[in-house]
């Protein structure tokens, strides 16, 4: 083995390959045995460091240089991540609980630290480990549709607080440490930070809106931007003494207001947790020595045993004072507690800006890796079990009756039918073309509206290109087409040509111009290397678009649809859009409709008969009349229980609505959607709102 190993030459492109190699395999393989991805990252660290096969040296100037890439992007990230929107909702209440889970445990923590003979300075620094938190829970509550609930929207709230105060806290005791300590100093430090984080927060926030206002959709140069911004922040923290990862932190939330939920996020966000992220991790498993460890577990005992659970009491006792004082119920009190409990983002990165600057131990750092391997288990799994408990489906009437349905024998001027609803049809395929128009039709006549067809032509340099006549060409028998393909609906009809150098937003701006209600498109998966990295037209039009886009995969003709299924999951303005479209399309056709319900089996039997109610009290405003069937059905998985569904009842027709995720292209929607789409035999309509 030895021999082999000297044959592998020291260079930074195998420790690039290797890292990559280690990013690629070892997550998966740790995600199957149900252990988190990142702690999959840290037993590959230790197994390819000094102690294991001595493949990567952290000592090494490109795992260093990675590493702190990593470290930047992991805390820029943490502050991106952060929704300021349910901050504000309910800021004052955020704030009090932000206050208690920040309080409670470095005051903990800072006792420990201070029984262990740590030292003053020290045991702050370790009480400060404890204060902040990562939102591990988060994709739970967010599938479990408990989002919305106020316990849930507090503790997201707080995380902005907690982490803020945990790196103010790290950065004072790293500035105490680094030389004399005198009020002076410590009032210059704390002036110069001050003025240094109103300078990140007002500055590129205000820079940014104006360079992106400037730049319109050149998503390559606003991604620069954001790159730029983050690494000038860390930089000017380290010119005032200050860690660099308090920048990368302050400059996420600044960034937040600017690049908002649109595709320069998500691919600022791809890089970072497929690349840079992972190698910071890889880096803490190559710190991290065996024996040290085990040392840790057996030596200091007690003092791991004690930093666990003063964290476990800590955010607890914090978690108590809002159910207190806003009378919350014990399952919001221990939803929030569990939410608060993982610490890896913050923690791990101050931790090991702690034992660099000779602040905290080997022993403190082994303690805290066991620390966060026990809370990044233990929280989601305990979120899950008390989150459940918070579901109360509700249906807000206002949002129902904002839908506007005409009386049958209600006259519509065509300026008032157009302005009431169009439908944006882009076809560019001559073999799904009939079928595009068809559903678009059912839905514009149905509303007394008119169908749009859209041909989108290639710009060229020079507008009298052979090619550029020949494109104009097809795109006119298109268009002739798509008159003979509507005439037997009796629909208005508005055919454009549209010139334009990129085709999702010739098709969003289209649409805009228009005044449109929906685009309908037909269903094109990603086949391209380039479609993959940045995302193919279906998934940018969702970026760009004003409007819903309906993504239409049909195996049959559209009037021969005569039985429909929409999987429900929790009752919203985007699944009533999505029912409301599925109503329009069964009235027109007579057909029926079925909602599917999947519940696991920790639901209760009255939830169930809850959500039932008011989802009839929504059908009643927007299908009533129609025939509509409420199914629910217990399954421990919804793909598997929509395909047994559909197949069992053989229906014509299933409307999934698209619950977007963080991916690197394509259409970002569920897993539940990615499945079903992989393998049903049955014709598929997405539904998808702007987001």
């Amino acid at each position: 083995m030895e021999q082999f190993l000297k044959t592998i030459p020291d260079s930074p492109l195998i420790t690039f390959t290797i890292l990559l190699l280690v990013i690629v395999t070892i997550p998966p393989i740790f995600e199957k045995i149900k252990l988190p991805g990142l702690v999959g990252l840290l037993v590959a660290g230790v197994i390819f460091g000094g102690e294991g096969l001595g493949l990567l040296d952290e000592k090494s100037e490109s795992v260093k240089l990675l590493a702190d890439i990593g470290k930047i992007y992991l805390m820029f990230v943490a502050g991106l991540e952060i929704d300021l929107e349910d901050f504000r909702k309910s800021k004052n209440r955020s704030l009090t609980f932000g206050f208690c889970t920040f309080i409670f445990p470095l005051t903990i923590g800072t006792l420990i630290g201070l029984t262990f003979n740590m030292g003053l300075n020290s045991s702050i620094l370790l009480g400060s480990l404890l204060a902040s938190h990562t939102l591990l829970g988060y994709p739970i509550v967010n599938r479990l549709g408990v989002v919305g609930n106020e316990s849930v929207v507090i503790t997201i709230g707080a995380t902005i607080f907690t982490d803020i105060g945990a790196l103010l806290v790290l950065a004072i005791c790293v500035s105490i440490h680094g030389g004399e300590f005198t009020l002076g100093t410590l009032i210059i430090q704390l002036g110069s930070l001050a003025l240094y984080c109103a300078g990140v927060l007002w500055g590129i926030d205000r820079v940014g809106k104006e360079y992106f206002r400037r730049t319109g959709d050149e998503e390559s140069n606003q991604f620069l931007f954001v790159l730029l911004a983050v690494f000038l922040a860390s930089v000017g923290a380290q010119l005032i003494n200050v860690d660099k990862i308090v920048g990368a932190f302050l400059a996420g939330l600044a960034i937040n207001d600017v690049v908002g939920k649109g595709p320069v996020k998500e691919k600022i966000e791809f890089v970072g947790s497929t690349l840079f992220i992972p190698c910071f991790f890889v880096s803490i498993g190559l710190i991290l020595k065996i024996s040290g460890f085990i040392s840790t577990l057996t030596e200091e005992f007690f003092l791991t045993l004690a930093i666990v659970g003063g964290l476990f009491l800590g955010k607890f006792l914090a978690a108590l004072i809002p159910k207190l004082l806003y009378k919350y119920s014990w399952d919001q009190c221990l939803t929030m507690w569990s939410l608060s409990l993982p610490q890896v983002a913050a923690t791990l990165a101050a931790t090991l800006v702690g034992v660099e600057a000779g602040l905290l131990s080997d022993a403190v750092f082994n303690a805290v890796i066991v620390m966060m391997l026990i809370t990044s288990v233990v929280g989601p799994i305990l979120t899950g079990k008390y989150a459940r408990k918070l579901f109360q489906p509700d249906v807000d009437v206002s949002l129902i009756n904002s839908v506007n349905i005409p009386d049958d024998d209600e006259v519509i001027t065509q300026e008032q039918s157009r302005a009431l609803f169009s439908v944006v049809v882009p076809i560019s395929n001559p073999q799904t073309e009939k079928m595009l128009i068809e559903i678009a039709s059912i839905l514009a006549r149905s509303e007394g509206g008119l169908v749009i067809p859209l041909s989108i032509v290639k710009a060229h340099v020079h507008m009298d290109e052979p090619e550029l006549n020949i494109a104009l060409r097809n795109s006119n028998k298109l268009l002739t087409r798509a008159k003979q393909y509507s005439e037997q609906f009796a629909v208005s009809l508005k055919p454009l040509i549209r010139i334009d150098d990129d085709l999702a937003e010739g098709i969003s701006r289209t649409a805009r111009e228009n005044q449109a209600n929906l685009i309908v498109m037909g269903w094109s998966p990603n086949s391209t290397i380039q479609a993959r990295l940045f995302g193919n037209l279906i998934d940018n039009v969702f970026w760009c678009s004003h409007c819903p886009v309906a993504v239409v995969q049909l195996l049959d003709d559209p009037i021969n649809i005569h039985q429909i299924l929409v999987p429900v999951k929790n009752i919203d303005q985007k699944t009533l859009n999505t029912i409301r479209f599925a109503s329009i399309f069964a009235n027109n056709n007579q057909a029926s409709l079925t909602l599917l319900h999947v519940h696991d089996r920790k639901v209760t039997k009255h939830q169930i008969e809850t959500f039932k109610s008011a989802l009839n009290t929504a059908m009643e405003k927007i299908a009533s009349q129609i025939p509509v069937t409420i199914k629910t059905l217990r399954y421990p998985n919804p793909a598997q229980a929509i395909l047994h569904t559909v197949e069992k009842y053989d229906y014509d027709l299933v409307i999934l609505r698209s619950v977007r995720r963080r991916t690197a292209g394509g259409l970002a929607v569920s897993d539940v959607t990615t499945e079903v789409m992989q393998k049903i035999t049955r014709s598929v309509i997405i539904f998808g709102e702007p987001t």
